[in-house]
């Protein structure tokens, strides 16, 4: 006997990947940054006064959405703080889609975006990207309630020019959610997008270039209108206290964050030469990952690597069974990886 609706009962649940408990396991299988967190966050975290766990968080996280909305020139009112840029997504597919309103994306991609159709129980439309990734022309075509497009794509790293998504954006009659969660890494972002469009959702992440994946800390940045539906729907206080004040002190230390994202952008080009010389065809990464092709399946690549402690990211489908997906970790971790692929005879 089952107590669950019949498509959660049939539900495949999304797949995080592996956190293994040994801290001599090289990590880049989940596109952590490799660096700790700003010198301010740390602070923050060690003067929390205990008042802050004693009473409920602010609502609506108003000081850090003063802090987002200076750095990225719109107002308070067109931010939405979320438990991590998931939370985001779920809200988006629960606002927006149902069993006659459908949820289109292209693929391969971020593959939760499935699993959020079916847990809403709404069609999942998905378009495939040609070899170079280019954004499907039928995206536009689909009727779909809600599109997604992640920008840039995982597991490829590949970026879509921002006046294609503009272009989308005009075309659709529903709402276009483009998902930034590696935007920090890439030479552009679609942020003005949302003082030409109604229909367009800016999804963004702490985890990555704010090395705060451990925090759960995420925001969405739309016209006002798209986030106060989107604040009827969220939890009470989704967003806590410590994370509310960390992600704030974070987002402040631009100095920080910048230098950091340049270390992992030169990391970024000098992994994608190593593997290039050993064999793989990797494309230009806008993330802090790179999207390595090898001669044949991937896989038992992968579990040799694994078998060395070194965790990367693999999925046994027809379009990535030869690929590899490849945290950018620090010069050390790279220099081991390379290493040990030598070591196979690559």
């Amino acid at each position: 006997m089952t107590y669950f609706r019949d498509n959660i009962e049939k539900l495949d649940g999304y797949v995080p990947g592996e956190q293994p408990a040994d801290a001599d396991v090289i990590k880049l299988n989940t596109n952590e940054n490799p660096y700790p967190p700003s010198p301010r966050v740390i602070d923050v975290l060690r003067n929390i006064n205990p008042e802050k766990l004693r009473k409920y968080p602010q609502p609506f996280g108003d000081e850090f959405r003063t802090a987002a909305a200076k750095i990225h020139g719109v107002s308070p009112e067109n931010i939405i703080c979320t438990n991590g840029g998931d939370e985001l997504l779920s809200l988006c597919v629960r606002a927006f889609c149902a069993a006659d309103r459908a949820l289109a994306y292209p693929v391969p991609t971020y593959s939760l975006y499935p699993v959020l159709a079916k847990i809403e129980n709404c069609p999942a439309v998905e378009i495939p990207f040609d070899e170079q990734f280019n954004l499907p022309a039928k995206l536009a075509k689909t009727h779909a309630a809600l599109t997604i497009v992640c920008n840039p794509n995982a597991p490829s790293a590949t970026f879509v020019p921002i006046n294609e998504l503009a272009s989308l954006a005009d075309e659709l009659n529903g709402v276009l959610l483009i998902d930034e969660a590696y935007a920090d890494f890439a030479e552009d972002n679609a942020i003005r997008l949302i003082k030409d469009f109604d229909n367009v959702i800016i999804l963004r992440s702490l985890s990555k270039g704010y090395s705060l994946a451990g925090l759960r800390f995420g925001y969405g940045i739309a016209d006002r209108n798209l986030i106060n539906g989107l604040i009827k729907i969220k939890d009470s206080y989704n967003a806590d206290a410590i994370a509310l004040a960390a992600a704030k002190a974070a987002v402040e230390d631009r100095r920080y964050f910048s230098d950091n994202i340049e270390k992992i952008k030169a990391e970024r080009n000098r992994l994608t030469e190593n593997l290039r010389k050993l064999g793989f065809k990797v494309a230009r990464s806008h993330t802090n990952f790179v999207q390595a092709q090898w001669r044949s399946d991937a896989q038992e690549l992968y579990e040799k690597l694994k078998s060395a402690g070194i965790l990367v990211r693999y999925w046994k489908s027809p379009q990535l069974a030869d690929k590899l997906r490849i945290t950018v970790g620090t010069a050390r971790q790279n220099d081991r990886l390379i290493e040990q692929l030598k070591n196979f005879g690559f």
